[in-house]
């Protein structure tokens, strides 16, 4: 029931039992127009951009010793700071040296050389001129405003279609190799 209570935000004011005076709300609302609201309780003012680079004043009130005063244990900035070209980005390693390598290492690796790439046969050419060739004839007949004939969209979408399915069934399957593929062999 408290649910429903919640929601009834659209009832009278006068059925709440407090009368509403709306002109006077207003006349608030516009009084405080462009007025900045006041801090809440224990909140620190912003530095003034030009007092941004020095170092924190103790808030008044606490008896600690100053920042950098003799005896105290608070550093005197509040962060790490580096010289202009010196810092951890500018660190480099040693150039490595023949006797960085001791008798058990093995050096460094080599990779082999990477196998030639299979020549493909003219069946395997074609389909892919098809699978290319006719959607770039159709985007240029487009293009360029061709008249859309019936040969022009036979070719372009016929070489698409020929073209792919001569790749998918000339793809392997598991299995053509010699390796069932299915774990180890027993």
């Amino acid at each position: 029931m408290a649910e429903h209570d919640s929601d009834r935000g659209d009832r009278e004011p006068d059925e709440k039992g407090i009368p509403f005076d709306e002109e006077a709300a207003w006349q608030a609302i516009v009084a405080g127009y462009g007025a900045e609201p006041p801090d809440p309780p224990g909140a620190r003012p912003y530095k003034p951009v030009e007092d941004l680079a020095l170092l924190e004043k103790e808030p008044p009130g606490e008896d600690a010793e100053g920042p950098g005063e003799p005896g105290s244990d608070r550093p005197l900035g509040s962060s790490v700071s580096f010289a202009p070209g010196v810092g951890p980005r500018d660190y480099r390693l040693a150039e490595p040296s023949e006797d960085d390598l001791g008798e058990d290492d093995e050096g460094h690796f080599v990779p082999p050389e990477p196998p030639p790439l299979p020549t493909a046969d003219t069946t395997a050419r074609f389909a892919w001129l098809g699978v290319v060739g006719g959607p770039v004839l159709l985007l240029l007949a487009v293009l360029l405003g061709w008249e859309m004939t019936w040969y022009l969209a036979t070719l372009g979408i016929g070489g698409f279609l020929g073209g792919f399915v001569t790749l998918v069934t000339r793809m392997r399957t598991d299995e053509d190799g010699d390796d069932p593929g299915r774990g180890a062999v027993v």
